[in-house]
């Protein structure tokens, strides 16, 4: 499937974005669509599309799935960051050893 959605993709080069699902099957048909690449159009859903990378991956998914949920909040904080208050010095020295008396 994948290699049919690739080459669907290529077939709907060119084609002013964004379209409708109509306009992509009739750019693909002027372009010298098979029967298997208008089946693949005539599957997507009635919307339009911004990118020809948009109707590819409607077709056939690679992005993984978002979660449903975005609202969790993030975890607290767990305390200070790496190497301390030198974690915010403007330029520590590396690898000097400081004088605990400062």
């Amino acid at each position: 499937m994948s290699s049919r959605v690739a080459q669907l993709q290529v077939l709907l080069e060119g084609v002013p974005l964004p379209a409708s699902k109509q306009e992509l099957l009739h750019h693909a048909r002027r372009e010298g669509a098979g029967p298997g690449e208008a089946a693949l159009i005539e599957a997507l859903p009635e919307r339009e599309y911004g990118s020809i990378d948009e109707v590819g991956e409607t077709l056939q998914p690679v992005q993984p799935a978002t979660p449903q949920q975005q609202s969790e909040q993030p975890e607290p904080e767990s305390g200070l960051p790496p190497g301390g208050e030198a974690y915010t010095e403007p330029s520590p020295a590396p690898g000097a050893v400081r004088d605990l008396a400062d």
